[in-house]
């Protein structure tokens, strides 16, 4: 028998009640988190969003009608309840709950719904494969650390309102259907059933349109906006994404940074109760690469890359003499400690290198009583040992390991193995808050498929003032273009970016020439990026932005591994939703609608 929910309104949520509430008749709506049979007084932990508190039905105290339904509730039963708060007996408390000291007998009881057999427990640290958790998500998130996770999510989401509202922003809403401009990314399509033939695109970011909006006069835009991407598929990345957006007029870099820097704190201590120190440290793109192989450092713990390529043109081992002659990097790592490593372990580094692009992994294991042990120390000199050890500040009991490549494999792959290393090992501290900005980018780089000039971050990026007159000498000299530094920044925490924007080009023919730099004809750019061009030619504002990664940012904040986990409904690692069977065929009719015709895999057709 269900009963109805009827005139029945809640007083408290369970995880407010607190021993000031002793005496106080309540009412309490929830779901069932564990029942007890205890000789024939039943205890029920009621749980809603906001905690559990313990309630309790005592067959000679509570009313017969009461005791009969708790004998029936099992696990995540959905039930009303009134009863009288009172202290829990000496002994009976229980410090892992905030309402621990306390319980409340039931008067009336309704069961609003019962439940079937659970996939899994409704219970912290589960052993359940992340696909069933997503295709019963509804059930993944009563589960108190995914529910504890939204509620971060939501005070992030608030707080930013709060604070860039604070600051003279305006919150403005831009186009989910627009024009397809694909420059990095695939679009995802939305055919037009009026115009046959014709595509809207999901926005990959607001980009245009904010920049739009600060030639309309807003000046200071803001927006928590779905972004969406037709990406290959990589590790902990979504089709659809959440982004803090915002941009200024008027402003340079360091005032753009200095809002940034107040978002991020504020978003900390507000809600983390954690004071950060401003203003972030600063890092050239440049330093970045070279000392840490990737313009996305982490910062918590040193193994920093050495370079030692000098050494290696005069040496006889001819895979670093030919590398360092011709113009490649021969780099490593000083794994402190790590003589202790065996072949395997070496090995398994070996083959981790060349999962990132390495053709193999040169070694230098120093024992503890100083003896050298490698398969390519008999081609150094003794000389040349105490220079590779100098330079990689080594000691007995360190194991020295290097790659030697063109300079992008090289960083490429030190990155990669310096992460695994760290993680290895268990150098990276818990607790520690790292924070970075990337500074001088490169304007542009050469795309080795494409055959052309690429923008690092985004054509819309301005390249620095002192640069602005040689666009023009750069159009037919590639080595001059690649000079060109962006007025871009990325904002790095604990290894992961979690920020980029930069000052945007607000001149018309600045914008050309940078099209033109990248190899998009004047036709292109115009068919692409006209309504932007044209809005440039009226009074466009010196202006510039930034855009967080929501959903990095929380997982940051909430200490998780996976943007997944803090997402309400998100896709797994290749695109699919469990709970709904997304994505997945429609009607031949719908399509007929549209003018199109779908060529179907075999067993579909």
């Amino acid at each position: 028998m269900i009963d109805k929910l009827g005139d029945f309104k809640r007083d408290y949520f369970c995880g407010e009640l607190t021993e000031n509430n002793i005496g106080d008749e309540v009412r309490l709506l929830g779901w069932a988190d564990s029942v007890r049979d205890h000789g024939g007084v039943i205890f029920i932990n009621l749980r809603d969003k906001e905690g559990i508190v313990q309630i309790v039905i005592d067959p000679s105290k509570s009313p017969e009608e009461a005791y009969e339904k708790a004998k029936r509730v099992r696990s995540e039963y959905v039930l009303a309840v009134r009863g009288r708060v009172n202290r829990r007996p000496a002994g009976t408390e229980n410090p892992k709950l905030k309402t621990g000291n306390i319980e409340v007998a039931v008067e009336e009881l309704r069961i609003l719904n019962t439940c079937d057999i659970l996939p899994f427990p409704i219970e912290d640290k589960i052993n359940v494969s992340e696909e069933t958790r997503l295709k019963y998500r509804y059930l993944d998130v009563r589960r108190p650390e995914m529910m504890g996770r939204l509620i971060l999510r939501h005070e992030v989401y608030q707080a930013t309102r709060e604070y860039l509202a604070g600051h003279g922003f305006l919150e403005v809403e831009t186009p989910m259907l627009t024009k397809s401009t694909p420059e990095g990314a695939r679009d995802f399509l939305v055919p037009s059933r009026l115009e046959h033939g014709k595509f809207y695109a999901l926005p990959q970011s607001p980009q245009l349109f904010k920049q739009i909006l600060m030639v309309a006069g807003i000046e200071r835009y803001f927006q928590i906006v779905k972004c969406f991407r037709d990406e290959d598929l990589r590790k902990d990345r979504q089709p659809e994404f959440t982004q803090i957006d915002f941009e200024m007029s008027f402003v340079n870099e360091e005032d753009v940074i200095a809002v940034s820097e107040g978002l991020v704190h504020y978003l900390f201590k507000k809600i983390l109760g954690i004071e950060l120190k401003i203003p972030f440290r600063r890092m050239s793109y440049e330093e970045a690469i070279n000392r840490y192989g990737t313009d996305k450092p982490d910062l918590r713990y040193g193994l920093e890359l050495k370079d030692i390529t000098q050494i290696a043109k005069n040496v006889d081992f001819k895979v670093f003499r030919s590398v360092a002659e011709s113009g490649g990097l021969v780099k490593g790592l000083n794994i402190k400690g790590g003589a202790r490593f065996s072949r395997k372990e070496i090995d398994e580094l070996t083959e981790y290198a060349q999962k990132f692009g390495a053709k193999g992994m040169a070694w230098i294991k120093i024992n503890e009583d100083g003896s050298l042990q490698s398969p390519i120390v008999k081609f150094f000199t003794q000389e040349q040992i105490e220079q590779i050890k100098n330079t990689m500040e080594a000691e007995n009991n360190d194991l020295l390991i290097f790659i030697a490549d063109t300079p992008e494999i090289t960083h490429r792959v030190l990155g990669f193995l310096r992460k695994h290393i760290a993680e290895k090992m268990n150098l990276i501290p818990e607790g520690r808050w790292e924070f970075v900005w990337i500074v001088d980018f490169p304007l542009l780089e050469w795309d080795e498929e494409e055959d052309r000039l690429v923008a690092l971050h985004h054509p819309f990026t301005s390249p620095r003032e002192e640069d602005m007159d040689k666009l023009d000498d750069a159009i037919n000299n590639k080595e001059l273009a690649l000079q060109f530094k962006s007025r871009a920044y990325d904002l790095v925490l604990n290894g992961e970016e979690i920020a980029g924007g930069s000052i945007r080009i607000h001149r018309p023919d600045i914008q050309k020439k940078i099209f033109e730099l990248i190899g998009i004809s004047e036709e292109e750019a115009e068919e692409r990026f006209g309504f932007l061009v044209n809005a440039l030619k009226y009074g466009a504002p010196p202006h510039g932005g930034l855009a967080f990664g929501l959903d990095r940012l929380v997982a940051l904040m909430a200490g998780v591994d996976s943007i997944r986990e803090v997402i309400a409904f998100p896709k797994t690692q290749k695109g699919i939703c469990p709970l709904t069977g997304a994505p997945d065929y429609v009607r031949e009719e719908q399509l007929e609608e549209l003018g199109i015709e779908v060529e179907l895999p075999e067993e579909q057709s």
